[in-house]
């Protein structure tokens, strides 16, 4: 038999189907390496066909090619630029010379410095050539994503008392002066809030509350503020048990203030029971004599500025943000009280209960009106009280003080001089409390 006149071969199945009948591949999202190894192959057989973009075939290569790229974004990164390449290859599209980024640099000295690679970029730098060169922010800050600090954050730190954070060492690393401060000072300020976050150095973005608030210098509170919670920050402590300020606790507390070194242990205390005790110096046009807030991971602090260095106003001052943390702290949408002593508005309720938290805390008022301690009391009387209930004479001495408003009586008992020693606190001069 002819081979022609024999059976015919199926040759359709060695034959390449055309491209619009090829199987199409389900994508998915790509987790491994394998996965990617498979998409870019398939990626490449549909760029042969040259598909038409509304086709299946033109719709799985789009979303193949959307895959692939966020898989490579995550785990084949792209390095930005250095700073110095991206500033001169600016330089380069716009026919600039050396002299003309003084505008951005400052000097000839500094853009001489910057394109060499002798000198960082400040942050004012950075965002003058961001403004004015268009170079993106994460290129000169070196980190993918990442933006300047905004505008109106940077307007605000500018009111704070820099002059006064410089004499008091509050920007770390910085020695130079006032004028070189201000200079600098967006990324002084950087540094000093980046514990907390930009908004810090507003004063509206803080849900705080403020005793007398008439008074005091809203941006000189918040720097003081920040201070005080980098430097709990600092610290590592147990956590905290909303609920524990007992009257057990309290009263513990309250015995401490018997012995010689009661303010020092009272601070061991408490850090063993999750909070922070911090010293720390009012800022002028502040008045401030303590203040109870919130770290961010909810830890709570109690600070106090000792702007009155004697033991009845210590162990008041204590007991009293002590009570903005047991009543307030963690009841309301407040995470900050500053509170100035001197004086109270009987129709602010926080206070009022924070006042009357402290004075039962301290010495329970039906003890206090069994012992009938008067002005004209004899100094064994409240010695003997104070032994007797195992607190400092001061506690007594001052509750009398402040109950006839003489403030020159018992002066030998409030413990002048006996706090601020304890803590490392250096003396200033201020008029008497009168309280």
């Amino acid at each position: 038999m002819s081979v022609l006149s024999g059976p015919m071969p199926n040759t359709t199945r060695s034959m390449p189907k055309p491209f619009n009948q090829r199987k199409i591949m389900k994508p998915k999202i790509i987790r491994t390496e394998a996965d990617y190894e498979t998409a870019l192959a398939r990626i490449d057989v549909l760029m042969d066909g040259d598909p038409d973009p509304s086709s299946a075939e033109g719709e799985e290569l789009e979303l193949l090619c959307l895959l692939v790229g966020n898989y490579e974004e995550i785990h084949y990164p792209m390095d930005l630029p250095s700073p110095v390449e991206a500033i001169k290859f600016r330089m380069e599209q716009q026919g600039l010379k050396a002299k003309d980024l003084i505008p951005y640099l400052g000097s000839a000295s500094k853009v001489s410095e910057v394109l060499t690679g002798k000198r960082p970029l400040s942050l004012t730098m950075i965002r003058k050539l961001v403004n004015g060169l268009g170079i993106p922010a994460e290129v000169l800050l070196q980190e993918p994503g990442a933006d300047l600090p905004s505008e109106k954050a940077l307007q605000e730190g500018r009111h704070f008392p820099v002059a006064e954070m410089v004499r008091r060492g509050w920007f770390a690393g910085f020695h130079g002066t006032v004028a070189e401060a201000k200079a600098q000072l967006e990324d002084l300020l950087s540094a000093f809030v980046s514990p907390l976050g930009q908004d810090a150095l507003m004063p509206a973005m803080n849900r705080q509350h403020i005793r007398n608030g008439g008074k005091q210098d809203a941006h000189a509170l918040a720097a003081w503020r920040i201070r005080v919670a980098t430097l709990a920050l600092r610290e590592s402590l147990p956590s905290f048990k909303v609920g524990a300020l007992t009257p057990d606790f309290l009263r513990e507390l309250a015995h401490l203030s018997y012995l010689d070194s009661g303010p020092l242990l009272a601070r061991e205390f408490l850090n063993k029971n999750g909070i922070h005790l911090i010293c720390e110096r009012h800022l002028p046009k502040t008045h401030l004599d303590g203040a109870a807030l919130k770290l961010p991971d909810g830890s709570p602090v109690v600070a106090v500025t000792l702007r009155y260095d004697r033991l009845d106003y210590f162990w008041f001052t204590l007991f009293h943000e002590l009570a903005h943390v047991a009543l307030h702290l963690y009841e309301s949408d407040l995470d900050t009280f500053f509170d100035e002593l001197s004086g109270v508005d009987k129709t602010d309720r926080l206070e009022v209960e924070a006042d009357q938290f402290a004075t039962e805390s301290l010495i329970p008022s039906t003890e206090w009106k069994a012992a009938r301690l008067k002005k004209n009391a004899q100094t064994e009387r409240i010695l003997a009280f104070a032994e007797k209930h195992r607190i400092s004479p001061a506690i007594p001495a001052g509750r009398i003080r402040y109950e006839t408003k003489d403030y020159t009586i018992f002066r030998s008992l409030v413990g002048n001089g006996k706090v601020r020693s304890q803590f490392g606190v250096p003396s200033v001069e201020c008029k008497p409390m009168r309280r």
